[in-house]
């Protein structure tokens, strides 16, 4: 997550303004590159699917777990605008190899969220 802003800077040149708020906990180097590619592939999806130009991130310690947020107000674009790719699954993949979850669709509001929880230790998640 340390590459955090090189993501940043990529959605700009798509288009997309992204705040971020809060800062990585010291993450293991596996917990480390999934939580990146989940923000990776959750701005992507903004790009493809939104008709939002703007995305935040927020990044949270809560105990022993990771909560990585991804807003975006929407509204929602092209027939598949509601998750029916691969990226999604393939977030839930990297999040449960961990002990993790992903939570993701519309909010009530308008917009979708992406929502990841992944354990800051995998040792102690694997007991």
């Amino acid at each position: 997550l340390d590459r955090l802003p090189e993501l940043v800077e990529q959605a700009a040149s798509a288009g997309l303004t992204v705040e971020v708020e809060g800062k990585p906990p010291r993450l293991s180097p596996g917990t480390d590159l999934a939580a990146f590619r989940i923000v990776q592939e959750a701005l992507t999806n903004v790009v493809r699917h939104s008709g939002s130009r703007h995305a935040r991130v927020r990044l949270e310690r809560d105990g022993g777990t990771l909560l990585l947020r991804v807003d975006d107000d929407g509204p929602a674009t092209g027939a598949d605008a509601g998750g029916s790719g691969n990226g999604l699954a393939g977030m839930r993949e990297r999040a449960a190899a961990l002990g993790g979850t992903i939570e993701a669709g519309p909010r009530p509001d308008g917009g979708f969220r992406v929502l990841a929880a992944l354990p800051i230790d995998v040792k102690k998640a694997a007991t």
